[in-house]
């Protein structure tokens, strides 16, 4: 008797313990939820939004927007491609990427039953030269005619693509989570070179958006380390170790260069998961500087201002030339932010929760927001929003994208 009273106790007790624990998450949850009130110097206007159905669901994804010929190419995961008039939001065109399937006799009846399989879109979209490019989960990489959708051409690459095309000088770059960084030809598709890199037992889901300029492909690796391939034959220029990894398990040895490495006279900047921040000469390799800042998320960069989202969401400003540390904004912590885009004077961020940040450039104060979703993490403001002019075009999990404009 006594020890089952004993064994009723201990279930109590843990019970107790996990009632308690759960209280301290939700009020840590309830906090972070808390937006505080900010002194709003203009108020954006949602020009118009569009529901493109599925989203992303709970997947990672920095599917984002394109912008480009007066439209605003946007896709998701399931396989719905569409170009929109980017001032009035009304369909150009669209195109449905979903694998078809056996119907069967109630599925002929039934239309929702119709959609097929996920297309797994993850990788994309870039536009340039009429063209739009996008990739899959499953290895395949499609250019499509930026006028009017149809397939220019498709080709597999045999790993997944989870990160943006780049494109220069007639080469489409590629970089997948299977280690392969690839060449492909911009006019059929033709592969032209591969490189194979090491992937680490452990890394981040995501992988780093290549960059193509100056007759080099740039990227960051899993193994924590900047590289640079020709454009021409995929030979690598140079490569240098950004991160090393260190601790004891796998986990904290994780050292993954997500971010999109941004090249701006004649210096490189990047960022590692695990907390180093660098800039380096893009000619030899040559690290100018580095300071520790962690970061999944691309940087942004306007004039002398590197503009940092860290894996804790708080929000700085670095002077790119010597590393400076500019200011710092706290106040969105904790809320799972997007990468900073620059628009006018401002970066605008979005949020776990569905909303969007507008802060000042010069002091990283918060002088507008608008709520997108619904508080909602199915309404989360996922990737980073893409501004063109006064108008920023952000994108939430549940697939809707809005338009929204900040007078000048």
């Amino acid at each position: 008797m006594l020890k089952q009273l004993a064994l009723v106790s201990a279930i109590v007790t843990l019970a107790g313990c996990s009632t308690i624990s759960d209280w301290f998450a939700d009020e840590e949850e309830l906090e972070i939820r808390r937006l505080e009130p900010i002194d709003a110097q203009f108020q954006p206007e949602l020009i118009w939004d569009r529901d493109i159905g599925h989203g992303v669901d709970h997947y990672f994804s920095r599917l984002r927007p394109a912008v480009a010929y007066d439209k605003v190419y946007v896709a998701n995961r399931h396989g719905d491609v569409r170009a929109l008039d980017k001032e009035t939001g009304k369909r150009v065109w669209a195109r449905d990427f979903s694998i078809e399937r056996d119907r069967g006799f109630l599925g002929s009846i039934f239309l929702f039953w119709t959609s097929g399989i996920s297309a797994k879109i993850s990788g994309g979209m870039t536009v340039v030269a009429d063209t739009a490019y996008l990739g899959t989960e499953d290895g395949l990489v499609y250019a499509l005619n930026a006028e009017t959708g149809e397939t220019k051409w498709q080709t597999d690459v045999r790993g997944e693509v989870l990160s943006a095309p780049a494109v220069d000088s007639g080469i489409v770059v590629i970089n997948t989570g299977a280690g392969s960084l690839l060449g492909l030809s911009a006019a059929d598709g033709q592969e032209l070179w591969r490189y194979d890199t090491e992937v680490p037992p452990l890394s981040l889901r995501g992988i780093s958006n290549p960059v193509a300029t100056n007759g080099g492909a740039i990227v960051g690796t899993p193994t924590g380390k900047l590289q640079v391939n020709i454009l021409e034959s995929g030979l690598v220029a140079w490569e240098q170790v950004i991160a090393t990894p260190s601790g004891a398990t796998e986990l904290e040895r994780i050292v993954d260069i997500d971010s999109q490495p941004i090249v701006f006279g004649g210096t490189v900047y990047t960022i590692s998961y695990d907390g180093t921040l660098a800039a380096v000469e893009l000619r030899s390799g040559r690290v100018v500087w580095k300071r520790e800042y962690a970061s999944y998320q691309s940087v942004a960069l306007v004039g002398n201002a590197l503009f940092v989202v860290d894996n804790g969401s708080n929000v700085y400003a670095i002077d790119r030339r010597n590393g400076v540390e500019l200011w710092s904004q706290g106040r969105l912590k904790g809320r799972n932010l997007t990468g900073a885009e620059p628009m006018g004077e401002y970066i605008v961020i979005g949020d776990n929760y569905g909303y969007l940040h507008w802060l000042e450039q010069a002091t990283g104060t918060i002088v507008a927001r608008f709520e997108l979703g619904d508080d909602d993490e199915d309404e989360a403001v996922y990737v980073t929003p893409v501004a063109d002019g006064n108008t920023v075009y952000a994108t939430t999990r549940d697939g809707v994208i809005a338009a929204l404009r900040v007078a000048p």
